[in-house]
């Protein structure tokens, strides 16, 4: 979709409009709703339809770093189908891809939308797991010294803000402290207005933003979601590796754990990857992102991570105020022992340890929150799959012990 839409775009600008009309009627309705203004919030539904496929195919909104794949692919072979009936809750989601993996295998795939496996669909907010992963390389590799150090240790620019009292930890569960508003609807929010900031010369945009945020709680005290946080660990990292998070992604995971294609990591007004949002990838490769964390984050025989971090980035590292919900390292985490990636508008990867289950998803929501009647569903689903693996698992086991027995 990405080089059809490239390819559209050289058409229109040296061919002129009779080229308009041999398009077929899906592309020509597409191209149409592409949005022209850089705030993903208050697109339309139709232009979200659109730009979701193609955010990196749009350098007017925004310019990318390709995250490299290598050689080797990992194999996705397919399963035994489900047998479950997934049109109407992805006709409500508004669902392009649904990738459920098992034991290894694929037991559904399933497009909408007028996606298919070949497309690339943006994140949002599921690259913050994929960027908690690249703190945690970092940690490894020794780049990061400890998750305790203040991190104007990293980032010195920040010295002298309300971030001289805040941990890297504290960055990675969103307990900072720092004031920060995340709401999607309201056009004054910081994370509205921080993707519009001009940075102040020298600086990365984002931390010339964030360094002028004020302190509401003591450091570890108080969560509170911040993609500008997200943000910043990723400069943190590229400034402690000497890496952009693109290249560190692909030498890390992309390439040497077998993603099929390459993906796209779009950048700040600065050059720099937006961490807490935006990779483009397949939904089959983000389902293989699944099986790299379930696998223990591990390629060529050794981890990515040092001891006991997978574990804790996985688990309640804070309360968010929801029961039976927590926050990890970057990672939504349920008290059931699941954990997930989530971003807005319906994107996720869904990691259940004990059944060897990964669900992969991108949708375009209504809303862009999951807090919301979609996000509800969202759960009620993940319930379901779990409950129709199991009732699955118990037939068979049940059929072996009547045949073992002869009966």
């Amino acid at each position: 979709m990405k080089k059809l839409l490239l390819a559209i775009f050289v058409v229109l600008a040296v061919g002129g409009g009779i080229w308009w009309f041999s398009l077929d009627k899906d592309t020509r309705n597409l191209m149409a709703n592409m949005p022209t203004d850089r705030n993903v919030l208050f697109w339309s539904m139709e232009e979200r339809d659109a730009a979701f496929r193609a955010m990196d195919a749009l350098p007017a909104l925004a310019q990318s770093h390709v995250i490299d794949a290598g050689d080797a692919v990992y194999p996705l072979p397919k399963g035994e189908a489900m047998g479950m009936d997934v049109s109407g809750y992805m006709a409500e989601q508004r669902t392009s891809a649904l990738v459920i993996v098992q034991d290894g295998k694929v037991v559904l795939e399933e497009y909408g939308l007028d996606f298919g496996p070949e497309g690339k669909w943006t994140s949002f907010s599921v690259a913050k797991s994929l960027t908690s992963t690249l703190a945690g390389a970092a940690i490894k590799d020794g780049a990061i010294e400890s998750i305790d150090d203040p991190v104007t240790k990293y980032v010195k620019s920040l010295e002298g803000s309300a971030y001289d009292e805040v941990s890297v930890r504290q960055l990675l569960t969103m307990t900072s402290g720092v004031k920060w508003n995340e709401d999607y609807t309201d056009p004054k929010s910081d994370v509205a207005l921080f993707n519009e900031h001009e940075a102040e010369d020298g600086l990365n945009v984002t931390v010339s933003y964030m360094r002028k945020l004020p302190r509401e709680a003591p450091a570890g005290e108080k969560w509170v979601y911040k993609t500008g946080e997200t943000n910043l660990i990723g400069v943190l990292i590229s400034e402690a590796t000497g890496k952009p998070l693109a290249e560190y992604l692909s030498e890390k995971v992309w390439a040497p754990f077998g993603m099929e294609q390459d993906a796209t990591w779009l950048l700040g007004s600065t050059g720099e990857e937006i961490s807490g949002c935006c990779v483009q990838a397949s939904t089959r490769d983000m389902a293989r992102y699944g099986l790299f964390i379930m696998g223990g984050g591990v390629v060529g025989g050794e981890t990515v991570f040092p001891e006991g971090w997978l574990e804790e980035a996985t688990t309640k590292q804070a309360d968010i105020g929801s029961p039976g919900f927590g926050y990890g390292y970057q990672w939504w985490t349920y008290d059931d022992g699941t954990f997930a990636a989530q971003g807005i508008f319906g994107q996720g990867i869904f990691i259940d340890l004990e059944r060897n289950l990964v669900i992969a998803s991108n949708s375009n929501w209504p809303q862009a929150s999951g807090q919301g009647a979609e996000g509800d569903q969202r759960l009620k689903f993940y319930r379901k799959v779990q409950a129709f693996l199991d009732a699955q698992s118990a037939r068979q086991q049940s059929a072996q012990q009547s045949a073992n027995s002869g009966g």
